[in-house]
């Protein structure tokens, strides 16, 4: 028997849905497209899949591509980076630049600023100091330069301070230091002097001369040279002057009398203490007292020196321009009794001359204390025995 054979009626697919439909229908039953004539074609046997359109292109044109896509990927590489700041071109020798690229580092921002801490001063811890014999709470303050006050509250003592004891250890407290006062900028005696000086500028006119304007303006030609550094006296019409008008001479006048100061207070007296004693072993007796002020050129000290034993017989006054008078050996006593002797100092002035040229004193302060001493001037007799 041979195979049977079918015989299939030519059919077409409907391009929306699918649908196998006659090959003269020319609407799809199923989704109701219309349908166009088809053309027949050479059947083949296999079915081939939509391509995609192809693109032939040359060697040299795909070379070209590359390069082209190469040359914009590293401009634009180089553009980022010259941005960023991590680009740096280097030249060599032929001229070829290099684009190198760089690490950079970039600061992380924090969320708050902290704050610097100001140094602050540390308190030091006292010293111990043991007590030594004699030591008392006021040679202990003065040794290490604090108050008693201070000694005295930070050991716990009784105001008083009288209950040391030899070896007894106190803290002594560190003085606190005092911050120094900031330095001010003090121009030098120069710089302050030429500072203070009031000066004009003036422009030389025609017909003007060193000497016209010196003139005009009461200030010495050399003056005028020194400040505007000229080396002769040749100045040249539209030049700028600088007059120093502190440089002016006086005007002439009247001399001014001289003011009279105010009278002085009386002097302290030192030495010797009141009521001392002195004998035959004291060659030389010292009167000292504390200064007044800066005398004058005509002030001076007077030192009155008066024998109360023998009366107003003995009477020394002497002027002295220092401190201190040494009493003249020669107004000693004369005899072995002690004599007491009565001192006192003023201030005196010169107010003129006498006919034999000898000043003319006034009084130009107040007596200081009188004090007095005895002196001994004999060594007394040996008794003789009987």
């Amino acid at each position: 028997m041979s195979p049977e054979t079918t015989s299939t009626p030519n059919t077409k697919i409907c391009p929306t849905c699918g649908t196998r439909l006659a090959e003269n229908a020319t609407r799809c039953l199923v989704c109701g497209t219309e349908l166009h004539p088809t053309v027949e074609v050479k059947k083949s046997g296999a079915v081939q899949a939509n391509r995609m359109p192809e693109i032939t292109l040359s060697l040299p044109a795909v070379l070209s591509l590359l390069v082209l896509f190469l040359v914009v990927g590293a401009a634009a590489v180089f553009v980022v980076m010259r941005m960023t700041g991590g680009v740096s071109t280097v030249t060599s020798a032929q001229g070829t630049a290099t684009v190198t690229a760089t690490l950079t580092v970039t600061p992380t921002s924090t969320d708050a600023m902290t704050a610097t801490p100001v140094p602050t001063s540390t308190t030091q811890p006292p010293l111990e100091y043991k007590i030594a014999l004699g030591d008392t709470c006021t040679s202990i303050a003065v040794s290490f330069g604090v108050s008693v006050q201070s000694i005295i509250i930070l050991n716990n003592l009784p105001v008083a301070c009288n209950t040391l004891s030899v070896g007894q250890v106190l803290k002594v407290p560190l003085p606190t230091p005092t911050a120094l006062p900031q330095a001010t900028n003090t121009l030098e005696p120069a710089q302050a002097t030429l500072a203070a000086c009031e000066r004009v500028v003036y422009t030389v006119q025609a017909n003007d001369t060193l000497g016209s304007i010196s003139a005009n303006y009461a200030v010495p030609g050399e003056a005028i040279k020194s400040y505007n550094g000229l080396p002769t006296d040749t100045v040249y019409l539209g030049m700028n002057l600088t007059i120093p008008l502190c440089e002016r001479a006086a005007t002439p006048g009247p001399t001014p009398t001289p003011t009279t100061p105010p009278p002085y207070p009386a002097a302290n007296l030192l030495l010797p203490a009141d009521g001392a004693s002195f004998t035959l072993a004291n060659d030389n007796i010292t009167l000292q007292w504390a200064s007044i002020g800066t005398l004058r050129s005509n002030e001076s000290y007077s030192i009155v020196i008066e024998d109360v034993t023998e009366g107003q017989g003995r009477r020394l006054v002497a002027y002295a321009n220092d401190t201190k008078f040494i009493v003249p050996a020669s107004f000693r006593p004369k005899d072995s009794a002690p004599h007491i002797f009565r001192w006192y100092i003023s201030t005196v002035r010169q107010t003129g001359t006498d006919e034999q040229g000898l000043p003319i004193w006034s009084s130009a302060g107040e007596d200081s204390n009188q004090r007095v001493f005895s002196w001994q001037g004999v060594a007394p007799e040996a008794t003789p025995k009987p």
